[in-house]
């Protein structure tokens, strides 16, 4: 059976090929710089422990495109994997925010979409173009399940004095506006790596995830029980091109002295502070 991972970014598209129950894929490749000029692909096949390595630039203009390249490259590459997108059984997907929806892997239907969806501004980042993603990979691969693994789901399990903010209590239950949590994927591998390591399911380990978006999880007995990041991917850390923790104050200055608007602001924190605004 065959698997496809995808983890979709804004502007980038990563994907790994598993034939199960091998663990190590047969096939990887990142798609970078979609629809921005310099776009290109890089595609790899494992053959008997070696990595045999493509690349390619052409303009993407879409994610559609993206993923239609990569099926031509996994049918008809120097080393073709697979005979037809039916030779794909499964597709999964990272998502960034499930809310409090998920806390597991999940099946994609009309009502997990909706729920994607409703989210798109808790991660204006990511959560559209997973979404996205999603919709482009149903036509590509109509007999596959699409299966949605989140960021979310690895802290549901943090418990409420961690998860909720000191703010009235009609703000959670009628908005549910709490601590999330993200990057579970990153954060639950390595906790169950560590785990191995050190032959101790019940130890307290630290985890770091360190990209264009950082974060640190506190993690006991396997469990996520605080982190860093909350109702959003904005906060904690500061990271590559977004503020992390910020005085509130801040912003209500920025609104009633220099005008900015809430699309401003969110551009201002999410893609122009970090390391970005701080190296200048």
């Amino acid at each position: 059976m065959n698997i496809l991972v995808i983890n979709s970014g804004s502007s980038s598209l990563k994907y790994q090929l598993f034939k199960m129950p091998v663990k190590d894929p047969i096939s990887s490749g990142l798609v970078e710089r979609i629809g921005i000029e310099g776009s290109f692909i890089k595609h790899s096949v494992f053959v008997d422990s070696e990595k045999h390595t493509t690349s390619k630039e052409a303009f993407i203009a879409t994610h559609a495109d993206a993923l239609s390249q990569v099926l031509e490259l996994l049918k008809e590459g120097e080393y073709p994997v697979i005979n037809s997108p039916d030779d794909i059984a499964a597709v999964g997907h990272r998502v960034v925010h499930g809310g409090e929806h998920f806390s597991g892997a999940t099946i994609i239907n009309d009502t997990v979409k909706a729920q994607i969806k409703k989210l798109f501004s808790l991660a204006p980042l990511h959560n559209p173009v997973n979404y996205k993603c999603i919709e482009v990979a149903e036509q590509t691969f109509k007999n596959a399940i699409q299966v949605a693994v989140f960021d979310t789901a690895f802290h549901q399990t943090i418990p409420e004095e961690a998860y909720r903010y000191a703010i009235p209590e009609s703000y959670y239950k009628e908005q549910g506006i709490r601590v999330y949590g993200f990057h579970g994927t990153s954060h639950k591998y390595v906790a169950d790596q560590g785990l191995q390591l050190l032959n101790n399911d019940s130890a307290k380990l630290i985890s770091i995830h360190l990209g264009n978006g950082c974060s640190i999880t506190a993690i006991k007995d396997g469990k996520s029980i605080d982190t860093s990041m909350g109702f959003g991917p904005l906060s904690g850390l500061m990271m590559g091109t977004r503020s992390g923790d910020i005085d509130p104050s801040v912003i209500f200055h920025l609104m009633e002295h220099e005008g900015y608007t809430l699309e401003q602001l969110s551009t201002l924190l999410n893609k122009q502070s970090g390391l970005l605004g701080i190296g200048g």
